[in-house]
């Protein structure tokens, strides 16, 4: 009886610890980073996938399996709406359980959980899960898929987008892609990866250097600017056939290409006139207007969603700010006015909110709203370059520097879950692809 009521008074009070809101840590590599408070995110628990199968496994499998439930956890974990509950071996001992039950998940603090089971059909993996809430014991959502073993990742990428359909409405962005610019031999070629870094695909090989990628709509086609003909030109590369075509090639320089949403035209830095001024392109190159008419150097165009406006980059006051203008070069308005040096403008998907670089000793990722309102820092160690949104406005793409080699980072929007997904140093201009449903 005594035993009973201690071990009562033990649980409420580990009920009390792990219900007390925290405050939120911004992570990447090296650890915890700065304090960020906003609001509490959503806690849920991913168990170890479960083999459900009646023949014999390998150890490949195994690790297959474990796998899978870690690369589930890092997805939900990547979400600024989700946080992961791990098993606490003190309480499950103190429980007296040999495994938890969506009880000993509920006093851990979690309001979800998903289960994953495997089995191996035919040198194939078929992954079942199962998303319940503690709190009523329902089943919210299940379903499965089937793929070759060596495809897995993007299997268990898959259910973690139906885990954020179903519990946001929004899509998840765990299938898209990221293009990137890496140096090979002291050239920079463009090359492609899944979200996370992984299944990395080179994309050119034409030993010069290319930089400034925009991807189209569609997810079909990528701008990009090379000096391979020895000049900075305007090239479109298409997914489909793996070839590049020339765009644009006007005397000077012709540079920071940026995709209509409509996939119609291309905003551009063009100088045939002598000065860097941003003009409008169809899709095969041809000008439709010239968009700024100023002595200052104009560059970085980057679309609103409803394809109306355009923000960019002019030191007209002296130094490089953000301004945006009306889709026909009309219209302009400065928005940022902290820092002296603010670039590399890009619009989120969502339309409430413009990323940049701003420069004070080092280079800073930042955001502002559009109307030039509530102005944010959020990536500041080392010289952080490049940023740009995820689709679901989620999420920044950037690359830094912070541990010695440039590589590219991704953290949320409000900077927390700050990320290193390339390792092999001397990468930049990342640009996060659309869905491709």
């Amino acid at each position: 009886m005594k035993k009973s009521i201690i071990l009562a008074i033990l649980i409420f009070c580990m009920f009390l610890f792990y219900t007390i809101p925290a405050a939120q840590s911004v992570r990447d590599v090296r650890g915890r980073l700065t304090e960020k408070t906003s609001y509490e995110p959503t806690k849920i628990a991913i168990e170890e996938t479960r083999y459900v199968g009646i023949d014999y496994i390998t150890a490949n499998d195994s690790i297959i399996m474990r796998n899978c439930a870690a690369i589930l956890r890092n997805d939900i974990d990547f979400s600024p709406f989700f946080e992961i509950v791990v098993i606490d071996s003190f309480l499950m001992k103190h429980m007296e359980i040999d495994e938890m039950n969506l009880l000993a998940w509920k006093w851990l603090g979690s309001a979800y959980l998903v289960r994953l089971e495997a089995e191996f059909p035919e040198n194939k993996i078929r992954l079942k899960y199962r998303l319940l809430t503690t709190e009523s014991e329902k089943e919210i959502k299940k379903d499965q898929y089937e793929t070759d073993k060596k495809d897995y990742r993007t299997l268990v990428h898959k259910i973690a987008n139906d885990i954020i359909k179903a519990l946001t409405g929004d899509d998840g962005i765990f299938l898209s892609k990221i293009v990137y610019i890496r140096q090979v031999n002291g050239d920079k070629e463009m090359f492609i990866s899944d979200y996370d870094g992984y299944n990395e695909r080179q994309l050119t090989f034409n030993k010069s250097i290319n930089i400034s990628p925009a991807v189209s709509p569609d997810g079909e086609y990528i701008y990009f600017t090379s000096f391979q003909d020895g000049y900075p030109k305007l090239y479109m590369y298409s997914l489909s056939s793996n070839s590049s075509d020339l765009i644009a090639g006007y005397p000077g320089i012709n540079a920071s290409p940026a995709v209509s949403p409509d996939g119609k035209y291309i905003a551009c830095v063009l100088s045939k006139d002598g000065n860097s001024e941003i003009y409008l392109l169809d899709r095969k190159g041809k000008i439709v207007r010239r968009l700024t008419n100023s002595w200052a150097i104009e560059s970085s165009p980057t679309w609103s969603p409803d394809g109306k406006e355009i923000a960019f980059t002019s030191d007209r006051t002296g130094s490089p700010q953000i301004y945006i203008m009306d889709a026909e070069g009309l219209n302009i308005r400065r928005i940022t006015f902290e820092g002296k040096y603010n670039d590399s403008p890009y619009w989120s998907f969502r339309g409430d909110r413009i990323v940049y670089v701003s420069r004070d000793k080092i280079f800073r990722v930042c955001s502002i709203d559009v109307t030039g309102r509530d102005y944010k820092v959020l990536a500041a160690i080392g010289d952080n370059e490049n940023p740009h949104f995820s689709p679901d406005g989620n999420h920044i793409i950037f690359s830094s520097n912070r541990l010695g080699p440039q590589d590219i980072y991704i953290m949320d929007l409000f900077g927390r879950t700050q990320t290193r997904i390339t390792a092999k140093g001397n990468c930049s201009n990342p640009f996060w692809m659309p869905y491709k449903k």
